[in-house]
């Protein structure tokens, strides 16, 4: 397989074959991100991409999940997207999982029978970072879509079959802002009612932007406690109707959590709640890591 820069995947994506389909991000103007600033973002061809698999059947002898990247493969036409889908299909049979990034406006300018027809045709999973249930934030870091769009377009992966697997990021509002933000966090995950969620801790690179506002004092970042004290106080506000799975065990975070909402909610709580008594279960900063 031929790859262009850095490659980033879903931690649950570590055993995957992982083929890009694009270059970078079409958005790439998120302030937290810095994983494809150093890419110019284009469509590859498709019959690279076609190349590409043929490779790795001859390369590998068994392939159970693909991930198609970089940024938001979902840009792509149905037209394109069933070319690879098919070639996949043909070459791997036996790989049970297609999955992709996707933005909120990618999914959004899919009519619901496409996406029923990547469904029916292996894609299992979308991954949507929606890092915010507060608009503020979203603002805030160029997300450059609403609350109302990310919500929507959870649900409508959701209708089609496909798994949404949603991130959210704590630590992402500085001091300032943080209630706000951990609180309708909570109300967004409670509307969506997604599959999947994920939270991530923010770490700091030197090509994100967002770096140059706590430098110059604009954004004040949450110590290990406050992340956990907002970490907390989302979940308080978190009420999903059907089943969801909570992960919060990225190398990222202070505190290790792993459950199903809403089954699993008050056991989640009272971790949280026995790590700002006993700040010694907080992890070092020297072991965080993106």
């Amino acid at each position: 397989m031929r790859y262009e820069g850095d490659i980033y995947r879903p931690p649950s994506e570590a055993y995957s074959l992982l083929i890009q389909v694009t270059i970078g991000c079409s958005h790439n103007k998120c302030t937290f991100c810095s994983m494809f600033k150093d890419k110019r973002f284009r469509v590859r061809d498709v019959k690279e991409v076609l190349e590409d698999l043929e490779m790795a059947r001859r390369t590998y002898r068994r392939v159970e999940k693909i991930f198609l990247c970089d940024g938001d493969a979902l840009c792509l036409a149905n037209s394109k997207l069933m070319v690879i889908l098919n070639k996949i299909r043909e070459l791997f049979p036996e790989c049970v999982r297609v999955s992709v990034y996707g933005s909120a406006k990618d999914v959004l300018r899919k009519t619901p029978e496409e996406l029923k027809e990547l469904y029916d045709n292996g894609v299992g999973m979308i991954y949507l970072g929606a890092e915010s249930g507060s608009q503020k934030v979203l603002d805030n870091v160029h997300k450059g879509v609403t609350r109302e769009q990310l919500i929507e377009a959870v649900h409508k992966i959701e209708d089609s079959g496909i798994k949404a697997s949603v991130t959210f990021i704590s630590g992402l509002a500085g001091r300032a802002d943080w209630e706000e933000h951990a609180i309708e966090t909570g109300k967004m995950i409670s509307e969506m009612n997604a599959s999947y969620v994920s939270l991530l801790t923010l770490m700091l690179d030197r090509r994100a932007p967002i770096t140059q506002q706590i430098e110059s004092g604009e954004l004040e970042l949450l110590s290990g406690e406050e992340v956990v004290a907002e970490a907390y106080l989302m979940l308080k506000h978190t009420n999903p109707t059907k089943p969801c799975v909570f992960r919060s065990n990225h190398a990222s975070n202070y505190v290790s959590l792993r459950g199903d909402l809403p089954a699993d909610k008050e056991m989640l709580m009272n971790k949280l709640k026995m790590a700002m008594e006993n700040t010694g279960m907080l992890k070092d900063e020297r072991f965080r890591a993106l």
